[in-house]
């Protein structure tokens, strides 16, 4: 499976947060993904990677996923 930022393919990203109701602010994303599936082993990953997006509300998850792109 191809990877994205820190090893997270953004399936992985995108399955965290499933059921997220846009708009919504990164911390509801992050807190979302910790809920979603925090037994997932690729929970922690994931969490960190929304943490390292910009402190905005996102309108939709390809929003979201165009702001992981930017991440280094």
């Amino acid at each position: 499976m191809a990877r994205g930022v820190g090893g997270v393919s953004p399936a992985n990203i995108m399955k965290h947060l499933g059921g997220v109701d846009f708009p919504a602010n990164k911390q509801q994303l992050i807190e979302h993904a910790r809920n979603k599936d925090s037994d997932a082993p690729d929970t922690d990953a994931v969490i960190g990677v929304l943490e390292q997006i910009s402190d905005k509300e996102y309108d939709s998850p390809a929003e979201v996923l165009k702001e992981v792109g930017k991440v280094e």
